[in-house]
């Protein structure tokens, strides 16, 4: 493995402070939720679930609405899904950047966005999807080409380094009994395993998504 050039740590560390910066934090949380919001959806769908819609809400909260059995592997698959699932993503992206396909990165997102404003069912939800999107596809679209790669790794670790903390945040929230509902709390009740397992488990998942994309991004 060679060195990771200047460009590429300085672009990690740009990311990171997005993440870890209150005010940047506070309006990026939203992309967070978009992705943990479909990819509830997206494993609903799979599992056999009826999806009837998703709701983003200013508080950078969101919900997923589908039908089906309220016990058994389908909905144990769609409460594990949300706090993985830009982990995942991110993780994804990390692989089709680290081969040079940074602009199928973006277009891929434009996608998924677009599946997802399908779903929506709220104005604030389908105002912040739409801005993201457009962003994106003004990127794509019209943006000088040379833009793209920056934001492709721009998204991508953005996305890796933003997995676990909505965890940490989870916790946090559970110490002081505020996250009643919340999926790892739901989980302990349809599997009697304690909520503080699931949130661990998404923790060490979430680091080891970062650990493993960061990986990719840096050697290439």
């Amino acid at each position: 493995m060679t060195a990771p050039s200047t460009e590429a740590v300085v672009v990690a560390v740009l990311s990171a402070a997005a993440v870890g910066a209150r005010a940047t934090w506070s309006l990026l949380r939203h992309v967070v939720t978009m992705a943990h919001e479909g990819g509830h959806a997206a494993v609903a769908a799979a599992s056999g679930r009826r999806l009837t819609g998703v709701r983003l809400h200013s508080d950078t909260s969101g919900v997923t609405f589908s039908v089906g059995s309220p016990t058994g592997p389908g909905v144990v698959a769609t409460l594990l899904a949300g706090y993985l699932a830009p982990s995942v993503l991110g993780l994804l992206g990390a692989s089709a950047v680290a081969r040079g396909h940074e602009r199928a990165v973006l277009v891929a997102t434009i996608g998924l966005l677009a599946v997802l404003l399908v779903l929506i069912r709220n104005v604030f939800g389908v105002l912040s999807v739409l801005v993201t999107g457009g962003a994106l596809v003004a990127l794509v679209g019209w943006a000088p080409t040379a833009w793209q790669s920056p934001a492709a790794h721009l998204l991508v670790w953005f996305l890796l380094w933003a997995g676990p903390r909505p965890v940490l945040e989870l916790q946090r929230l559970r110490r002081h009994g505020q996250a009643g509902m919340s999926d790892a709390d739901q989980l302990a009740r349809l599997t009697h395993v304690p909520g503080l397992f699931w949130v661990g488990m998404f923790l060490v998942l979430t680091v080891s998504a970062t650990a493993w994309g960061g990986w990719l991004l840096l050697r290439s």
